[in-house]
């Protein structure tokens, strides 16, 4: 379904169910150079076990329009007008998963929207979430040998065990191509890079949120290895908060490499 959110419309996956406001809803944020497609297998089973869907796609991106969002502060406020734009005010509350850039973004929403969030699902976290200068440069200047880049480093197989014919290589590589030409206008992969590398409210934000939190870490992950999360951990031990921690053996696209092992954490994470 479609929301306007600031005056554009902004594409949201409901995993095919309609959006009911007397259930909880649960808000599905993308990475970099990726779009609401990266939550198939985790979306349709939230929608079909009582939960609203919103896998949206950012601004920008793919079915969004609107001005890609330079920043995770820019980005999060989005968060907030999308929430208001689908009626979840007042008492009503959402949980926020994040992945990747997502992460940052779900986290930094969490910290500004206080009681509004019920539940806050991290998947590939790091802080900070540098981004190597090779990176950056190749993202402004050679896009599609960034696209690859990050595929070889976000990849820890070519087919998930459970996904006989499915390549999620090229799948990736696809989908990269994708967003990119979507947006003429704006590299969004660049600008994203930016946006999770320039991003330094992490620890600040993580004591501000007021909800229990899930790390959803890939073991093999080479993006965002488990090591760079345990700041953010550490700090929401630190501040009393209710933390999990589900260790995922794969790189960085748990989703689609792990999708059951994500789903599971994520469903166990999300039950009263």
């Amino acid at each position: 379904m479609y929301l306007t959110v600031n005056g554009h419309a902004t594409y949201c996956y409901t995993g095919g169910k309609a959006f009911n406001p007397a259930q909880p809803t649960v808000v599905l944020i993308h990475g970099v150079l990726c779009d609401h497609s990266v939550w198939a297998l985790q979306s349709r089973y939230l929608a079909y076990h009582g939960w609203n869907v919103l896998a949206i796609d950012l601004p920008g991106h793919c079915r969004s329009a609107g001005e890609a969002p330079a920043s995770v502060e820019a980005a999060a406020d989005f968060i907030a007008a999308l929430l208001d734009a689908a009626g979840i005010t007042g008492e009503k509350q959402a949980a926020l998963i994040g992945h990747s850039w997502g992460s940052l973004i779900a986290l930094e929403a969490a910290a500004r929207l206080q009681t509004r969030i019920s539940h806050l699902a991290l998947v590939g976290t790091a802080f900070p979430m540098p981004v190597a200068p090779a990176m950056l440069d190749a993202a402004l200047n050679a896009p599609e040998k960034a696209i690859k880049m990050v595929q070889v480093f976000s990849r820890s197989t070519l087919s998930p065990p459970s996904g006989a014919g499915m390549w999620v290589y090229g799948a990736g590589l696809a989908l990269g191509r994708r967003v990119l030409r979507s947006n003429p206008a704006v590299n969004v992969l660049h600008r994203g890079f930016v946006a999770c590398d320039s991003y330094a409210n992490g620890l600040t934000a993580i004591a501000q949120i007021t909800c229990p939190v899930l790390f959803a870490l890939g073991t093999q992950d080479q993006m965002t290895p488990p090591k760079a999360a345990q700041a953010l951990i550490a700090s929401a031990r630190a501040a009393g908060k209710s933390v999990q921690v589900a260790h995922l053996p794969v790189g960085h696209n748990q989703m689609s490499e792990a999708p059951d092992e994500t789903l599971m954490a994520i469903r166990d994470f999300l039950r009263p």
